[in-house]
């Protein structure tokens, strides 16, 4: 694995060498492209950062883990994984530390921490990649997706806790 890279930057070289292509002025273009993209996202990426601060310190982040933990509970995915998997949607580190807490209470080869697993490896930061799609590409029905995202990640969610139950 160590010559992965390498062998993709050789390769790259020799194809430029190769079809002629100037690799520094294509380079340069490409950090300038991204350097103009990354700049268009700050905005929306800095909106999703306070807008997870905003739902873990006001409360609601608590109030939905209470509401919904009963639906979850009846859907097969244990109670104690309902915060886990409303903050994997916002943030990747913080749901990452309350996995690691999982981790630690329960044990690492618990029917608890086996599915928090799954579901932390198996889902995304839906509302992180959301905002570095739309803001590349402009769209304007942004709900839609979401939805069907969001929608995906739960129906993944109760079959990953079946599976584990299987397993």
């Amino acid at each position: 694995m160590q010559y992965v890279i390498p062998v993709i930057f050789i390769a790259v070289m020799v194809y430029g060498a190769v079809t002629k292509v100037p690799l520094f002025s294509s380079y340069s273009r490409g950090v300038k492209d991204a350097a103009a993209f990354t700049l268009s996202l700050l905005p929306t990426l800095v909106c999703v950062f306070m807008m997870c601060q905003l739902f873990e310190r006001s409360g609601l982040s608590a109030a939905m883990t209470r509401a919904l933990s009963p639906l979850f509970g009846a859907l097969g995915v244990p109670e104690e994984l309902t915060k886990l998997v409303l903050i994997k949607p916002f943030s990747g580190s913080g749901s990452l530390a309350y996995l690691m807490q999982i981790l630690e209470e329960y044990g690492a080869d618990s029917y608890i921490s086996r599915c928090a697993c799954v579901l932390y490896g198996s889902s995304e930061t839906v509302f992180y990649i959301s905002a570095v799609y739309f803001a590349s590409c402009r769209k304007k029905r942004r709900l839609v997706p979401i939805i069907v995202i969001l929608s995906a990640t739960t129906l993944s969610t109760v079959i990953s806790c079946l599976l584990c139950r299987i397993m």
